[in-house]
């Protein structure tokens, strides 16, 4: 969620009653993870969230690189209603951060913001990781120290050690690949989608140690290599 900023929210049709109706949308994050909206009154989401406030919010990871069903993606679940004028200047100042240009309309008469109140989490980290993830554990989790630089580090170990990523999938997940590639990272390790004899197989591979920037991931790396190359 922190990753992205915008994502397709599914609100129920008031013209087609039962029906999910998805649009296009930008969001901020508050400091629980909630989603802030800057939507119109004449859009067709807002009047459906006037006459029912449940929705979802799907949102992917940017940069799949050509893969998306390998990508990691989300899907919110909860209802949508307009913030309380004593809660307006936070929103205001969290959405406008993210998005300068919508001071040109942020203050026209039709705008308002809105928050969506997080039910449920699902999550799919790529080929084989998904499931449910409670509310209560979403709103206090924080972004991985390794986002910022995530692309970087996967294009990097693609580009220049694919060898590596195959002894790696040997050693700590036991299974024989023919080709590797790394499709995420993130503080604890990296999920890895494998070509072997059997057919496409993905894994995940936990780190030695918990890391808390991309120079100790790289000192965690060389490890793991080192004691793969070594057993």
């Amino acid at each position: 969620m922190y990753s992205s900023r915008i994502g397709s929210l599914s609100t129920l049709s008031r013209k087609q009653p039962g029906f999910p109706f998805g649009s296009l949308m930008p969001y901020a994050l508050d400091d629980q993870g909630r989603p802030i909206f800057l939507i119109s009154t004449m859009a067709m989401h807002t009047q459906n969230l006037q006459a029912d406030p449940r929705a979802s919010l799907f949102v992917t990871e940017p940069d799949a690189r050509g893969d998306p069903l390998g990508a990691s993606r989300v899907t919110l679940i909860g209802t949508v209603s307009r913030i309380p004028d004593p809660e307006l200047t936070a929103a205001r100042t969290v959405y406008l951060t993210g998005y300068p240009d919508s001071k040109y309309w942020v203050d026209f008469d039709d705008f308002f913001f809105y928050r969506m109140d997080v039910l449920d989490v699902y999550y799919v980290g790529g080929f084989g990781v998904m499931g449910w993830v409670a509310a209560s554990e979403y709103s206090q989790a924080e972004p991985d120290p390794l986002i910022e630089s995530k692309s970087e580090i996967i294009r990097h170990m693609n580009a220049d050690h694919k060898d590596a990523l195959i002894v790696l999938a040997k050693r700590f997940a036991g299974i024989d690949a023919q080709e590797a590639s790394m499709t995420s990272v993130d503080r604890l390790g990296f999920h890895l989608r494998l070509k072997t004899r059997d057919g496409v197989k993905g894994t995940r591979v936990a780190f030695l140690r918990e890391v808390s920037d991309p120079s100790e991931a790289r000192e965690v790396f060389v490890e793991m290599v080192q004691q793969a190359r070594q057993g």
